[in-house]
């Protein structure tokens, strides 16, 4: 499996701050348990990847 291939399997996702003032990404599925914390700077460099994996997802699909 790779990042540009399709595959039934599902997680769940759950993002939000922890009590030391991290970011968490949690993603949770079969077999999977996986909390990954991140600095308050490292999380927007996150975000502002996936809005630009969104905008070219976007211009795929059109």
């Amino acid at each position: 499996m790779g990042i540009d291939r399709q595959h039934d399997q599902s997680a769940s996702l759950q993002i939000g701050p922890t009590d030391l003032g991290q970011v968490r990404i949690y993603v949770a599925g079969a077999g999977v348990d996986l909390p990954m914390d991140f600095d308050p700077d490292e999380a927007e460099e996150i975000a502002d990847e996936l809005r630009a994996a969104a905008r070219a997802a976007r211009a795929i699909g059109n």
